[in-house]
């Protein structure tokens, strides 16, 4: 069996439809994308707009093991980054642990889901979610504004090579993804006042968010809402 990727016009949820080939046996690196989705979703179960002119995709990953799965957002996010710079786009900063942004306007987001049989991995999908010709909310941009005529098709065969390569991250951050994901940190350098008050200092080969309080200390976080002291923008 080789990996496929099944196009639809409209799906409820690239995610959903995935996890169901999934169980049923699909190869890693079979792909789900939709020109738009009636039940999208982003983290924390909120619903992620999905209309028309968007690229709504997901994968399939069958990791070796469960060890540093939570990585695989900040790997997608610095894969999709990379492929969009081959396009003529550069500027696409990250924001812990899963958004990627533009203008410092949200221009995509990033979603990985795991199944499990019983204590091992089964497998894991993960959902990216770019704006390109779609309407957008307040706060988001879509990569037309910057590049006009750029569409979905165009950029499907790119992204989804690139996230093919991805072996779902089962090694520590290298110091160079690390170098990769400083020279995109939106969040760095920015005042925090939850998970936990102080500033973002980048994030450790874990993945953490290290963030340096009023009296020096360095807190590592690997998850929760982001709040930023100036603006009160949430990951």
């Amino acid at each position: 069996m080789t990996a496929q990727l099944h196009r639809l016009e409209r799906a409820t949820s690239t995610m959903d439809l995935l996890h169901q080939v999934a169980a049923e046996g699909a190869e890693p690196g079979t792909a789900v994308v939709a020109g738009e989705q009636s039940g999208g979703r982003g983290s924390r179960g909120r619903h992620w707009e999905s209309p028309l002119g968007g690229l709504w995709l997901s994968v399939l990953y069958r990791p070796a093991s469960a060890a540093r799965v939570e990585l695989m957002s900040l790997r997608v996010g610095l894969t999709v980054a990379a492929a969009l710079a081959e396009i003529g786009e550069p500027a696409v900063r990250l924001k812990w642990p899963n958004d990627l942004l533009l203008d410092d306007r949200k221009l995509g987001g990033i979603l990985c889901e795991a199944r499990w049989q019983g204590d091992a991995l089964a497998w894991m999908v993960v959902g990216v979610g770019l704006n390109v010709l779609n309407p957008v909310p307040d706060g988001a941009v879509r990569l037309a504004e910057r590049h006009p005529g750029v569409t979905p098709e165009e950029l499907l065969p790119g992204l989804l090579d690139r996230l093919r390569a991805l072996d779902g991250g089962n090694a520590p951050l290298t110091a160079e993804e690390l170098g990769r994901f400083a020279a995109r940190d939106w969040l760095c350098g920015r005042r925090l006042t939850a998970p936990v008050a102080g500033v973002a200092e980048g994030i450790g080969e874990d993945g953490a968010l290290l963030v340096r309080g009023s009296g020096g200390a360095t807190t590592a976080l690997r998850a929760g809402t982001v709040e930023l002291a100036d603006t009160a923008g949430r990951s």
